[in-house]
């Protein structure tokens, strides 16, 4: 297949390069894109260079099967008629498209199936925080419908880029250092610190981050939950880390909940407290599963249960779900 990465120098585009090499994803042709600044950088790929281009507005997307794009959602909306116009398949990494009705929005472990209906050609990736409460909940939701969650997200600086991540390591070596930290990629510093703000407010006094976990859970699920998050920046390096609280319409044991967890596809069940055995950021930077433990009846309502998961941002919140929806595509061929 003849794929194409728009954002090649990012820290997502990176780990799409990756994650297609690691999973054998069948390339016949790679064409890099990105910025002035990109342009003419050149990254390897199964043992050859091949150099970024120029993103313009041309017929260069002409002859692409897939396209990846994850270079922010202004790019995606100034650049989406030029990839799509010759039939290549937009799978997109930004919020440019996620909201709106005639766009998939897709976890291939919870709703594979929309992505064959895509009217314009193009597939949204949800927001990382989302897909991997979604994969979590998608466990439970089989056994009974979810009515309410209430989720508190501890979020890496991957999050914010790569950038953002080279930010977080310089903190700390001017901080020991006995310097005034850089501060530039997040809203004070998040060396020895906790920010409880990602994205913008919102009238109602949640963040746009915030606001994406209830509004694409809904979306996704095609569910009527109700969503109400936290989101937390966290001076961790890579994968995020969240708190879950989900009521459900008839009361699910622990041992329920862990037999779910344990056989649903994407996750990884990781719950032996008396063993020291929970989920964290600094052992699962790097997999693809998102990782659950901590799970316990709630005290305060028969119907609730608490559970904490864990998944790496850069892969399965972003880059890794992109190629995983390419594969559901690439295995009903007669829909690319």
């Amino acid at each position: 297949m003849v794929i194409a990465i728009v954002g090649a120098s990012g820290a997502v585009g990176q780990e799409l390069l990756a994650v297609l090499e690691q999973r054998q994803f069948p390339v016949s042709e790679l064409r890099l894109f990105g910025s002035e600044r990109s342009a003419g950088k050149t990254y390897l790929f199964k043992g050859k260079e091949h150099t970024v281009r120029l993103l313009q507005h041309d017929d260069a997307f002409k002859g692409v099967d897939i396209a990846f794009t994850s270079a922010g959602a202004s790019v995606s909306h100034a650049y989406a008629e030029d990839i799509t116009h010759y039939g290549a398949i937009m799978i997109d990494n930004s919020s440019a498209f996620r909201m709106d009705e005639d766009v998939p929005l897709v976890v291939p472990e919870v709703n594979a199936a929309d992505a064959f209906v895509r009217p314009r050609n193009i597939i949204a990736n949800p927001n990382c925080t989302t897909i991997q409460m979604v994969v979590a909940l998608q466990a439970i939701e089989r056994l009974s419908h979810i009515t309410r969650v209430h989720v508190s997200t501890y979020q890496a600086a991957s999050g914010a880029g790569a950038q953002a991540m080279k930010e977080l390591e310089n903190q700390y070596r001017q901080v020991l250092n006995g310097e005034q930290p850089t501060v530039e990629k997040f809203a004070y510093q998040l060396a020895y610190n906790l920010i409880p703000h990602i994205d913008v407010f919102t009238d109602n006094g949640y963040t746009k981050e915030e606001m994406k976990m209830y509004n694409e859970t809904r979306k996704i699920m095609h569910s009527d939950v109700k969503v109400s998050a936290t989101c937390v920046r966290v001076p961790s390096l890579r994968a995020h880390s969240e708190s879950v609280w989900v009521e459900t319409e008839q009361p699910i044991s622990v041992a329920q909940a862990r037999e779910a967890f344990a056989s649903a596809q994407g996750c990884v069940l990781m719950d032996e407290p008396d063993k020291k055995i929970y989920p964290m950021p600094l052992f699962l930077s790097g997999k693809d599963e998102v990782f659950v433990g901590r799970i316990r009846k709630d005290l305060t309502n028969e119907n609730g249960l608490s559970f904490w998961c864990v998944s790496d941002q850069i892969r399965k919140g972003a880059a890794l779900n992109a190629v995983q929806i390419a594969e559901v595509l690439l295995n009903h061929k007669s829909s690319i």
